[in-house]
């Protein structure tokens, strides 16, 4: 039995002055840098996510509704896209990141890739090769990409954690929302590290 910690889009459009926004994003990136400098070695694997958009249609848009369509971000090899400097400590142990999003709008973790001898190779086929049966949720946003991560981790048979003081969500109501549907599906919700 193998736990690896998840690190879910900590990205600079998600982070304050960002294109798409989150408040606390920077606070959270220093945060799972210190995690992973005091509690890293506890991790078999410890992986990134990050979306990596080049053209995913509706996804993007001018008028965005914040439900299905959202203002340009994380456009794939644009600053917006790279990660939070604050969560340099935390790369360092990072041994893959998985992208997703190119020419869809893609919310979870389990929808990207990443390359591997020459192949596209999901994060699931990738913990799996690992004997990953546990797996800890950190990142932004609590109630979009960290939610959907979490529900596909736990749909994947892990036995899935979010670490929610990690975290940060776009509103009140909806990361509430996404807490108590992680939590009906079988994910625990720590409220601290």
């Amino acid at each position: 039995m193998a736990r690896a910690l998840i690190i879910v889009d900590v990205q600079l459009d998600f982070c304050e002055g960002g294109s798409l926004a989150v408040e606390g994003g920077s606070a959270v990136a220093a945060g799972i840098s210190e995690l992973v400098a005091r509690q890293g070695q506890q991790y078999a694997a410890i992986v990134a996510t990050a979306d990596w958009h080049v053209d995913p249609g509706d996804h993007w848009s001018e008028e965005p509704d914040f439900v299905n369509s959202w203002p340009v971000h994380c456009e794939a090899g644009t600053a917006g896209a790279e990660f939070r400097p604050e969560l340099a400590g935390a790369l360092d142990h990072v041994q893959a990141v998985f992208r997703k999003g190119q020419y869809a709008a893609a919310y979870s973790g389990f929808e990207g890739s990443t390359e591997l001898h020459g192949e596209q190779v999901t994060l699931a086929d990738w913990l799996r090769e690992r004997d990953v049966t546990e797996v800890d949720v950190v990142g932004i946003a609590t109630d979009h990409c960290v939610r959907a991560t979490a529900l596909d981790a736990q749909a994947h048979d892990l036995d899935t954690t979010v670490l929610l003081e990690l975290t940060a969500g776009v509103a009140h109501g909806s990361t509430e929302s996404a807490i108590e549907e992680m939590r009906a599906a079988g994910v625990t919700v720590r409220e601290t590290v």
